[in-house]
């Protein structure tokens, strides 16, 4: 009887011991924001630290950010997380992955305080603010003046035999530029894409995984070629670098990304996450990013670097199906890897 007894009271001892301590953790959690992005996002140069450090002023919330991958990456970990979220806000879902992020459950509709008169109505992601969008460019081919072959002047004279071995992408099934890509020549060659694709093949020097490996090999001078933002170039004029890298304007048209933060569904700390959304539009926020992430802030009262004005604007901004996309990605990969 006495050990029967032992058992049972050292049992609620440990339930007890359990409930508290996940009581602790609660509390802790609510003074903490678990947020999964890039890689860029969170190195030393990205916005993170500056973000975090406002943020954390602000609200006494502090924020740890992980490098959940690229694009598609940072989907799949939140959907094989999706019965017990370990995060709380995602940033770096695009206007070409909104659709599937849908379909997939995990993220929870919130308008930001102020959203609708700080955001652009061009600029918003959805009427229900799945996603908020935070920051915007348009991809390009960024060129180097000093390779010596000529500049494109359209998607068509990217297969010129002349850039052999001479362009680099990135990977569209985990890179965002990657996917910007594929949807770039679905707009512009319609039916015919893969056409172009097998056409352009020869040309590809590296399918890169993430647009920092890919632009790192462009800087360093492996190829002459790269597709990234007509942003871009704002950052090597901003550290004296000269203009020897820049965007070249396509008369046919750009596509746009939006980038955009939400909250992930059932969010161990929900109310903080909606103070963050709140926050990253705000001009405290907005402000940090020109000069980290190289991107066009979507709060407009943010004023721009000087260095922006190497950042040329495309005339025409083409937009594609996200089903269509999708299909499209795996048929022009099916394509390279023959």
């Amino acid at each position: 009887m006495k050990t029967r007894l032992f058992t049972l009271i050292l049992l609620c001892s440990i339930v007890v011991s359990a409930v508290a301590g996940g009581s602790r953790d609660t509390g802790a959690r609510q003074n903490e924001l678990v947020i999964y992005t890039y890689d860029s996002f969170i190195s030393e140069w990205g916005p993170a630290p500056e973000l975090a450090a406002r943020f954390e002023a602000l609200t006494g919330i502090t924020c740890t950010f992980i490098d959940a991958g690229d694009g598609s990456q940072i989907m799949s970990r939140i959907i094989l997380e999706k019965d017990n979220p370990q995060a709380d806000v995602v940033i770096g879902i695009d206007n070409n992955q909104i659709s599937a992020a849908r379909a997939a459950g995990i993220l929870q509709p919130y308008e930001p305080t102020g959203g609708n008169q700080i955001v652009p109505a061009e600029l918003r992601l959805t009427d229900d603010w799945l996603l908020t969008p935070y920051d915007w460019s348009y991809f390009a081919m960024i060129y180097d003046t000093e390779s010596g072959v000529p500049a494109p002047s359209s998607l068509s004279d990217l297969i010129n035999p002349v850039y052999e071995k001479k362009i680099i992408l990135m990977d569209p099934r985990t890179s965002t530029p990657g996917l910007g890509f594929v949807a770039w020549t679905l707009a512009v060659f319609g039916d015919a894409y893969l056409d172009y694709w097998a056409a352009l093949k020869p040309n590809v020097l590296t399918m890169a995984p993430g647009w920092s490996t890919g632009y790192g090999l462009f800087t360093s001078g492996e190829a002459p070629l790269v597709v990234s933002y007509t942003t871009s170039p704002a950052y090597h004029v901003e550290y004296n670098e000269g203009n020897r890298f820049q965007a070249v304007i396509f008369e046919q048209g750009h596509p746009i990304q939006i980038e955009g933060a939400g909250i992930i569904k059932n969010a161990p700390n929900e109310a903080g996450a909606r103070k963050f959304i709140d926050f990253l539009i705000t001009e405290q926020a907005q402000e940090v990013l020109p000069l980290t992430q190289w991107m066009y802030p979507v709060n407009e009262q943010v004023e721009l670097p000087e260095s922006y004005q190497a950042a040329p604007k495309a005339k025409t901004t083409l937009t594609v199906d996200n089903a269509a996309l999708t299909a499209a990605v795996e048929a022009v990969m099916n394509l390279l890897a023959e």
